[in-house]
């Protein structure tokens, strides 16, 4: 006979099982973005949104064949309708170190701009900067500039607009993440906001081995997303330059490494990016550029990742389309398999799916139905 009662409560469960619901909350995740435009902040204006959709749908129209069934039309349509899903105005390496004079310049002249596209709804759903890096050795540059751009939005705008976050570069110390944390509290109490977040860039071998799950429970819960920094992250470990590519086994690891810590707690991942345009207008240079940038996208896509930085309007037409094929080519075939799990029968082939596949298919359909039919 068992030492305990039927209706005994194991010791110390209660505590374990919150602290498990806490670090994994496990929740169905909200629309992520599929990309982030990356635009250095002295070139960016209340016309760089439309500027990118149009030189974008400009190089579609001419150049964009139907690989796919329904995706030119697709393509074109979004790129009409929303070219940017998720847009960082950057103040560091795209934009580099100037005088203080001149990025505070530059700061407000973003906010006024970002002030401008919301006034006229066209501002993305998701927006923000990135500051530069702690590990820089002046984070009062990184403070001063993102409590200015705030407060030139604020003044602007009247209100923080919906789906602001901030990018920050190169943690190579775990505790700049409290130091940021700590910033955004203080802007908080300061500007009377709340809900700032951040997502944190792994660029470094030195940040892999602080990533864990509950590092978003020690920043309490600001930290909304990691994304991979292909560059500074190849460059670190010593790669040659032409070995600085998102798909080398090197940065495959890097984001396995992402995938493991942040499994079950809601933080987004994001790739990174490729830094290329199209070498000229020609139909040759830009099937070139558009099918080397569908290679990675489609890697990032094939082990889990998402989402990954657009660098050249061009981009956009190689990111949409690969995209939109990538859910398309599964998606009836992923809607049978669940039908069948749902009906206790065998879907087609014979294939008779485990509980955990038919999860991952569950969730591969509504993540497809937020990109196809958003």
């Amino acid at each position: 006979m068992s030492p305990y009662a039927h209706d005994e409560p194991v010791p110390g469960f209660a505590e374990v099982h919150a602290a498990q619901q806490a670090r994994y909350p496990m929740a169905e995740p909200g629309r992520q973005p599929v990309h982030t435009v990356y635009v250095p902040a002295d070139r960016f204006s209340a016309s760089t949104v439309a500027e990118w959709g149009g030189r974008a749908l400009s190089l579609a129209e001419a150049h964009l064949e139907a690989f796919a069934p329904g995706v030119r039309d697709r393509v074109l349509g979004k790129l009409a309708r929303e070219p940017v899903e998720d847009l960082r105005i950057d103040f560091e390496d795209g934009y580099g170190v100037r005088p203080h004079e001149e990025e505070d310049g530059h700061a407000e002249q973003a906010a006024r701009a970002v002030a401008r596209l919301h006034a006229a709804g066209t501002l993305p759903r998701r927006w923000g900067l990135r500051v530069k890096s702690f590990a820089d050795g002046d984070p009062a540059r990184s403070v001063r500039t993102l409590g200015g751009f705030l407060t030139g939005v604020l003044e602007r705008a009247g209100e923080l607009p919906a789906g602001f976050t901030v990018t920050f570069p190169k943690v190579l110390m775990e505790a700049y993440l409290g130091q940021f944390a700590g910033v955004l509290e203080r802007l908080e109490a300061r500007l009377g906001l709340s809900g700032l977040r951040f997502e944190m860039q792994v660029e470094a071998p030195q940040t892999l081995p602080f990533l864990r799950a509950e590092l978003p429970l020690t920043l309490g819960g600001r930290l909304a997303a990691a994304h991979f920094g292909v560059f500074d992250y190849t460059a670190a470990i010593g790669l040659p330059p032409h070995e600085q590519r998102l798909d080398h086994p090197a940065c495959d690891h890097a984001r396995h490494v992402m995938q493991t810590a942040f499994a079950g707690t809601g933080v987004e991942l994001s790739d990174g990016s490729l830094a290329a345009g199209p070498a000229s207008d020609r139909a040759d240079d830009v099937h070139a550029l558009w099918g080397r940038h569908a290679r990675l996208v489609g890697h990032s896509l094939a082990h889990g990742f998402h989402q990954g930085w657009d660098m050249h309007p061009a981009q956009l037409v190689s990111r949409f389309a690969t995209v939109y094929a990538f859910h398309l080519a599964h998606y009836d075939s992923y809607r049978e398999r669940v039908r069948a799990w749902e009906e206790r029968r065998a879907a087609g082939g014979g294939v008779m799916d485990e509980p955990a596949t038919v999860r991952t298919l569950a969730a591969a359909l509504r993540r497809a139905d937020a990109v196809l039919f958003p």
